[in-house]
C-alpha cells in the first residue's frame, strides 16, 4: 500500500479526483476507484456523475479541499468508504452508519426486497413486522418506507445501534418502533408485541475461521458482535430466532432470513426441526443466501 501522504496538487475537481486515483491505486480496483470519486463528490459537494462531468475544470473551496484530503486518508486507513461519508443508500432510503453499527450490504438489500414483494402479495394490508438484530435498522426502514400500512419493530442488543437506527428512522420520514432485546436471553418484550406476520433477519453468521478471508476494511472498522460466531455453534442465532418465531409468529405468518451460503443445508435443517417448512433461496450472485419458511401445517 502507499503509505506516503501526498497533498493535492490544486483545488482544481480534475486534480483531487487524479489526487484520489493516485493515493488509493493499491487499494482498489479501477472500477472501485471511480466509485470512490463518485461517492465522495457527491457526498461532498452534491454532484451526480453528470455534474462531476461538467465541473471538471471548476475549483472547490478550502474547506471542500481539506474534507477531501481527510477524506483520503481516511481511505488509506482501511476505513469503509460508508463509514468516510456517514451513510450508504440502500434502496429508496439513506442509511446513516458509524463503528456501532453493520454497513449494509447488497445482499440484505435483496432480502429487503424479497420480503417487500412477499408483503405486497402474501401478507394482509396491515402487516406487523418484525425485524431482529436490526442493527442500523436498514431492513426495517426500507419496510415501512414501502408498506406505508405496516406496523414495524426492529429488535437489537446494541444500545449505540439502536441510537443510530432511530437516526435513520427520523431521517427516512418513516414510524418504525427499535426495541433493545438479547435474543440469547430474555425476549418478553418481543412477546408482548403480539404475533407478526413477518419476522425478518440478518443475523450474525460469520464462522471465526472465516476472518482469515476477510479484509481489513471489515476487521478494523465493523462491530465483531454484528459479524461473527463461534465455529462450535455457527447456528446460534438462526435457533433462537426460530424458537421465538414458534410463538410470536402468526400461522399464516412468514419467517425470512439471510444466512451463511457455506451453511444453507445446515440452516434450513434447523429451520424444519424446530417446526417450519421453508427453503433456501439463491442471491443475485447465485450463492445460497437467503432461506423463507413458514409454519408447518
Amino acid at each position: 500500500m502507499n503509505t506516503t501522504s501526498m497533498p493535492i496538487a490544486s483545488n482544481r475537481v480534475q486534480d483531487i479526483k487524479r489526487h484520489i486515483r493516485l493515493s488509493l491505486c493499491d487499494s482498489y480496483s479501477n472500477g472501485e476507484l471511480e466509485s470512490v470519486v463518485r461517492i465522495l463528490f457527491e457526498a461532498f459537494m452534491g454532484w451526480d456523475s453528470t455534474q462531476l462531468l461538467l465541473h471538471g475544470n471548476e475549483t472547490v473551496n478550502q474547506s471542500d479541499l481539506l474534507r477531501f484530503y481527510w477524506a483520503v486518508e481516511a481511505l488509506r486507513k482501511g476505513q469503509p468508504i460508508q463509514q468516510v461519508v456517514g451513510y450508504t443508500d440502500f434502496g429508496e432510503c439513506r442509511i446513516f452508519v458509524n463503528s456501532h453499527t453493520l454497513i449494509p450490504r447488497p445482499e440484505t438489500e435483496e432480502l429487503a426486497l424479497r420480503a417487500i414483494q412477499i408483503a405486497k402479495t402474501s401478507l394482509p394490508d396491515h402487516p406487523h413486522c418484525l425485524d431482529l438484530c436490526t442493527g442500523s435498522g436498514c431492513i426495517a426502514i426500507a419496510l415501512s418506507k414501502a408498506l406505508p400500512n405496516a406496523t414495524v419493530w426492529g429488535a437489537d442488543i446494541s444500545e449505540p445501534a439502536l441510537k443510530m437506527a432511530c437516526h435513520n428512522a427520523v431521517s427516512n420520514h418513516v414510524e418504525v418502533s427499535f426495541i433493545y432485546t438479547d435474543l440469547m436471553g430474555c425476549t418478553d418484550t418481543i412477546h408482548s408485541l403480539g404475533k407478526m406476520d413477518l419476522i425478518i433477519s440478518n443475523p450474525p453468521y460469520v464462522m471465526e475461521h472465516e476472518r482469515a478471508q476477510m479484509h481489513r476494511r471489515v476487521l478494523d472498522f465493523e462491530p465483531d458482535t454484528a459479524l461473527f460466531v463461534p465455529d462450535c455453534d455457527p447456528l446460534k442465532f438462526y435457533r433462537s430466532i426460530a424458537i421465538l418465531s414458534q410463538s410470536c409468529l402468526d400461522d399464516n405468518g412468514v419467517l425470512m432470513l439471510e444466512i451463511n451460503e457455506k451453511l444453507g443445508t445446515e440452516t434450513i435443517q434447523l429451520i424444519k426441526s424446530l417446526g417450519f417448512e421453508g427453503d433456501v433461496l439463491q442471491d443475485f450472485w447465485g450463492k445460497d443466501r437467503f432461506v423463507v419458511a413458514h409454519h408447518c401445517r
